[in-house]
C-alpha cells in the first residue's frame, strides 16, 4: 500500500525498469506532466479515460486491487472522497466520526497508526 498517488505512480513506473523519459516516449505521455504528477505538483487525473491510459501503461488492470488503490489515491489527492465510499450511505454516516477522532486533540499518533495498520491488514 502506498501513502499517496505520486509514490504509487513513480514506484510502478520504476518497477517496469523505465526512466521517466522512456516511459513517456513509449506511451505518448508528456514527460513534464508525468514529472509533475510524480512530484505531487500536478493533480492526478480525475477522468476514468485518463486513469485507464496511465494505469494500463503502468501494468495496472482495471478492477484489480491495484486499480482500486490507484483510483482511490488519485481521488484523495484531489481532495475528494472516493466514489465507492460516497455511494455507501451507511459508511458515509460513519465518516464524520472518523474525521473527528483523527482531529481530536489528545489522541495519540501511535493509536491512529495502530488503527491504520489494522485497517491495511484487514484489506489484504
Amino acid at each position: 500500500m502506498y501513502t499517496n498517488f505520486e509514490e504509487l505512480f513513480s514506484a510502478k513506473r520504476k518497477a517496469l525498469g523505465k526512466t521517466l523519459r522512456e516511459f513517456c516516449r513509449e506511451n505518448g505521455f508528456d514527460a513534464g506532466n508525468i514529472s509533475k504528477i510524480e512530484r505531487g505538483i500536478l493533480t492526478p487525473p480525475q477522468s476514468k479515460e485518463k486513469r485507464l491510459q496511465y494505469a494500463s501503461a503502468l501494468g495496472i488492470k482495471e478492477g484489480s486491487d491495484d486499480w482500486l488503490e490507484f483510483c482511490d489515491l488519485a481521488t484523495i489527492s484531489a481532495g475528494k472522497i472516493p466514489t465507492g465510499i460516497v455511494s455507501d450511505k451507511e459508511l458515509m454516516a460513519e465518516v464524520p466520526v472518523l474525521f473527528r477522532s483523527i482531529r481530536k486533540e489528545g489522541v495519540e499518533k501511535a493509536k491512529i497508526q495502530e488503527l491504520l495498520k489494522a485497517l491495511k491488514k484487514e484489506l489484504r
